[in-house]
């Protein structure tokens, strides 16, 4: 009989008002904000590329692509993360916590929800929205 995973592991962050949240898994680091250097991108998202340890990184403002209005301040970090297609950074207002959460306080998306997001997480009087990192960069493309 197989063992069902009961608890995941997630990075948290802020952006707005809001708490988000991507898979442990998938993140590979977190480092302080740098301005990314501008590439051409069809998407206002796509801030530019950043080059990691000599690998070019593409640079997504990850409020833009979820439709907030959000500013880089002194607490904004880029989130390193795995997708389908390679690495990527997101740029978010403030790295809060690794949690570690139940199976049973995660709800699948309701409605139309959109590619990037995976579901809801309740705990306690919080809701955190789990973001699906493929999702964030589907359809998204970067002229170097």
């Amino acid at each position: 009989m197989a063992v069902l995973e009961t608890s995941r592991q997630l990075v948290v962050f802020s952006l707005g008002d809001e708490e988000y949240a991507l898979p442990i898994t998938r993140v590979q680091e977190i480092i302080r904000h740098v301005e990314p250097r501008s590439v051409a991108s069809h998407d206002p998202a796509i801030r530019g590329v950043i080059s990691l340890r000599g690998k070019i990184v593409p640079v997504c403002d990850l409020g833009a692509r979820l439709g907030l209005a959000t500013q880089v301040g002194d607490a904004s970090k880029i989130v390193i993360v795995e997708t389908g297609s390679g690495t990527a950074g997101v740029i978010v207002d403030e790295v809060e916590e690794v949690l570690t959460i139940d199976e049973s306080h995660v709800d699948p998306m309701p409605g139309a929800g959109a590619d990037f997001i995976e579901a809801i997480c309740k705990l306690d009087d919080r809701l955190i929205v789990l973001l699906n990192p493929d999702g964030i960069f589907a359809g998204l493309e970067i002229a170097a």
